[in-house]
């Protein structure tokens, strides 16, 4: 049964996977506006019906987060080796997580983002399915800083970080610059650190 499921799960990510990639595909070569969810179903081999069990529509199939990052960031900060400040360990996490995405869907991630800053509705898709992932990270900071989760400075400092991955997304979409996704997101995160210290005692 274990199995089974199992094999059901990995099946509904790759469908998933499938929808989102045709999405973004078809956004990026023939324009968001003239995509229907119809002709996303027909690239990835499904039926509307089956695209509808996964999106509520082609904004969320092309913003397509991932339901499992809010959870994995958490683990990815905490697992962080001890000497690490949190700000340190948030750093190495996002970086793990960059270095794991790029490996795996580098190219797409690009596309997206293409497709993504040409259309304000999506840009606000995608500052939206963040929050639950930084409600996960500001808790695992919190917990290595020694504070609450409801203390300023595990949210700031998430926020802040959150800003800065988008920055460096951004640049790194843009084909003028050419740098690595992960020496701008550092270059990003490091210029913040500069003026954001770990506190040294209580801070609401």
């Amino acid at each position: 049964m274990n199995g089974e499921l199992g094999l059901r799960d990995r099946k509904k990510r790759q469908t998933r996977l499938a929808l989102s990639r045709a999405a973004v595909t078809l956004a990026h070569e023939h324009g968001y506006d003239h995509v229907t969810v119809e002709d996303i179903s027909a690239a990835a081999g499904v039926s509307p019906r089956t695209f509808f069990n996964y999106f509520a529509g082609k904004e969320d199939a092309i913003v397509a987060p991932d339901p499992e990052a809010a959870a994995r960031m958490r683990r990815r900060v905490l697992d962080q080796p001890a000497e690490l400040g949190p700000g340190a360990a948030l750093k190495a996490a996002l970086g793990d997580e960059i270095a794991e995405g790029l490996a795996d869907e580098g190219e797409m991630w690009l596309l997206r983002m293409r497709v993504v800053q040409q259309h304000p509705v999506l840009l606000a898709k995608v500052f939206a399915s963040g929050e639950q992932a930084e409600r996960e990270l500001a808790d695992a900071v919190a917990e290595r800083a020694g504070q609450s989760a409801t203390d300023l400075y595990p949210k700031l400092l998430v926020a802040a970080a959150g800003a800065a991955c988008r920055v460096a997304f951004a640049r790194w979409s843009d084909q003028e610059d050419g740098r690595p996704l992960e020496i701008l997101l550092g270059e990003a995160l490091d210029l913040l650190y500069a003026g954001l210290a770990t506190p040294t005692g209580p801070c609401t």
